[in-house]
């Protein structure tokens, strides 16, 4: 086997206890977004609790070989077969790079109890030829110059260090302080710390307890993020119940589980209730706040009293559990957010893939949509998985999001939701406040059609009716809605008061599909029911231009049950004729059909049904006959392959509107938003 990937780092630490999987793994993480193929590879694994193969099969998906247990390597090397043991640690990081453009090895991490492991990270180096990254924890006050020794180990031992990373930097520190001048060493980056880190879910807690269930609720994710012992009577604790709040209580502790009950009724998640003393909840009163507790609040019942237990929530181990997916992705986002991307391709070449990974896709629509700088309006400002999206992308500037509501309803659901409402970014206009503003607006463009002033001020008492006038004379740049109201109350709106594009007599939809290793480009799989041959040509169009806005090479295959010129029939003929009006409006398209879809996508037997095509057996855009095609097709994907989509995106209007699905999750928000602001970017304006 040859060794095919062009450039392997192993990342290695100063000390115990800097974080070094979390690490290991924000780095390839980082890679992946930037369009880098990178592999993870763990030789050896630690003695006792290593996650980090668990953890990689369970996040990348390129095969992750099993790590050689540390029994076997001591064993190999108290008997002088340090060489046979090498040639099986470069075979299976051989075997894990296979192909890619870069492989991150995670080191060993060093243990009193193994002397030899750090000899062995430098063995290791050596015999995979690789570049070494050096993790320090930041929080200990000599953490330069452990860096500096270790950078010396390595550099005497003649290995070459690519850079260093400090982890685990106070929140609030400062990125500029002299401890983190390495000299001659490249900085890749210093992660700061964050409380939510290291929230332990309920189901932790109870674990690391041993404590009762009583109420399971919402315990497997629901996180910690205060406690509270209840020393004092329920009106002193009010301001501390928050969302992540876990409250420490004895059962008869009635005002306090009343305050929890009415807490718990506003919306507010907490926590959990965490009853001491091996109390109960009287039966009148459970009878009582029942309905109220038993919204998705966990309840837990223990042994020992509230201090000590207390003290021994505050030991939960900071490691991630193997079970908590959900952490360790914001952990592995968190390192990538922090690294320095510059200073990364500063130390090496970075290959580039030539297909656009999911992690890439990403972030780049993330990028894309911060450089943008567009101001998006949310009609529905007070639905509360909007508000958490608005304020995600007020913090992280991927947009400037309008919030149209009542203040004191959308600051109230911003409290019960746990959410700080940040002061750039984000702004909350009330509809009664400019409703007015658009009635003569809205009459001027809808004359034709004999509305009256009357018509339209009843018409603007609909917010997305106002959200697409704000649109619509310049005062947002786009609009997303759809979290509660239909497709029809967001889309119709848009085709009377925005309308279709120069160019465009149709209005469409794409799906971005990320497929484990590369971004497809779906259509039309939300809005046309049966469109003509020149509306498939249409939609070609509109679609292999969302493709290439979001950096997808545009290859586009015009979806059939049959290639070419092998079928016959009503249906196969209206593409092949969509394929043909393409051909003769588009010429820069490139573009091929009548195609069946494995044509499309695999490239043996697109080689072997159409030979000639440029596109068979490479598409990136899939245009369907249909829609009962299209949502059938994108939804079989979606689910039997466990695929992430992202849209449906409107193609085909003058401004864009992005409509949700009801079921839309916050981050499903957060991306929807991200593209419209990148369409508005690339919308010509006027």
């Amino acid at each position: 086997m040859s060794q095919s990937f062009t450039q392997t780092f192993l990342v290695v630490p100063a000390r115990l206890g800097v974080g070094l999987t979390s690490v290991t793994l924000g780095i390839v993480r980082a890679l992946q977004r930037h369009g880098v193929d990178a592999r993870f590879a763990k030789p050896v694994a630690q003695e006792t609790g290593d996650t980090s193969v668990h953890f990689a099969h369970e996040i990348f998906t390129a095969a992750v070989p099993e790590a050689i247990a540390l029994r076997s390597v001591a064993e190999r090397i108290a008997a002088n077969q340090t060489n046979e043991l090498m040639e099986e640690i470069v075979t299976l990081c051989m075997s894990a790079g296979d192909g890619a453009g870069v492989l991150v090895a995670e080191g060993f991490h060093t243990d009193p109890a193994h002397p030899f492991t750090s000899q062995l990270n430098i063995d290791m180096a050596r015999s995979l030829k690789a570049k070494v990254v050096i993790i320090a924890d930041a929080r200990v006050p000599n953490a330069a110059e452990d860096l500096r020794f270790a950078v010396s180990q390595y550099v005497n031992a003649g290995c070459q260090v690519a850079g260093a990373i400090f982890n685990m930097a106070p929140e609030n520190g400062d990125l500029k302080d002299p401890k983190y001048r390495l000299g001659n060493v490249p900085l890749w980056g210093v992660v700061r710390e964050t409380p939510l880190l290291r929230a332990p879910r309920v189901i932790d807690v109870a674990r690391h307890l041993d404590a009762e269930i009583v109420l399971a609720g919402e315990m497997a994710t629901r996180r910690v993020s205060d406690t509270i012992i209840t020393a004092r009577s329920a009106v002193k604790i009010i301001p501390r119940l928050r969302p992540g709040t876990l409250v420490i209580a004895s059962g008869d502790r009635d005002d306090i589980v009343m305050a929890v009950a009415l807490a718990a009724s506003r919306g507010t998640p907490l926590a959990g209730l965490l009853l001491t003393h091996n109390s109960t909840i009287a039966p009148g009163l459970m009878y009582l706040a029942g309905p109220a507790l038993n919204t998705g609040l966990p309840i837990l019942r223990t042994r020992g009293d509230s201090f000590v237990t207390a003290r021994l929530i505050g030991k939960i181990p900071g490691d991630v559990p193997s079970d908590d997916i959900e952490r360790i992705n914001t952990v592995l986002d968190t390192v990538a957010e922090h690294l320095d991307v510059d200073a990364i391709t500063g130390s090496f070449r970075l290959p580039e893939s030539v297909k656009l990974s999911p992690p890439a896709f990403r972030y780049q629509l993330i990028q894309k949509a911060r450089a943008a700088g567009k101001r998006i309006v949310l009609p529905e400002g007070d639905e509360p998985r909007t508000v958490r999206a608005a304020a995600i992308c007020a913090e992280k500037a991927i947009a400037h999001c309008v919030l149209l509501g009542k203040p004191e309803v959308i600051e109230a659901v911003a409290v019960a939701q746990g959410v700080t409402l940040p002061e750039k970014n984000l702004e909350i206009v009330d509809p009664d406040s400019v409703r007015q503003k658009y009635v003569a607006p809205m009459v001027e463009l809808r004359k034709s059609k004999g509305l009256t002033p009357e018509m339209a001020a009843a018409q603007l008492e609909d917010t997305v009716v106002i959200g697409t006038m704000m649109l619509a004379v310049g005062d947002v740049d786009g609009l997303v809605s759809g979290a509660v109201h239909t497709t029809a109350n967001t889309v119709r709106p848009a085709l009377q008061l925005i309308k279709t594009a120069p160019g465009s007599s149709i209005v469409s939809s794409v799906f971005f599909m990320l497929m484990p290793d590369q971004v497809l480009a779906y259509a039309d799989c939300a809005i046309n029911p049966n469109p003509t041959a020149e509306e498939l040509a249409q939609i070609a169009r509109q679609t292999s231009d969302s493709a290439a806005a979001f950096g997808i090479a545009p290859k586009v295959a015009m979806i059939s049950y049959s290639t070419g010129s092998s079928g016959s029939g009503e249906d196969v003929e209206k593409v092949r004729q969509a394929t043909e009006i393409a051909h003769a409006r588009f010429p820069d398209l490139v573009l091929d059909g009548p195609m069946q879809y494995d044509a499309a996508s695999v490239y043996d037997v697109g080689r072997q049904k159409a030979p000639d095509s440029p596109v068979a057996g490479q598409a990136t855009v899939f245009i369907f006959p249909d829609l009962n095609t299209g949502n059938t097709t994108y939804k079989a994907v979606q689910r039997s392959a466990n695929v992430l989509s992202v849209g449906p995106m409107l193609q085909g209007l003058r401004k864009p509107v992005n409509d949700l699905s009801r079921g839309a999750l916050v981050d499903d928000i957060v991306f929807t938003i991200a593209l419209t602001a990148i369409q508005a970017a690339s919308t010509p304006q006027g």
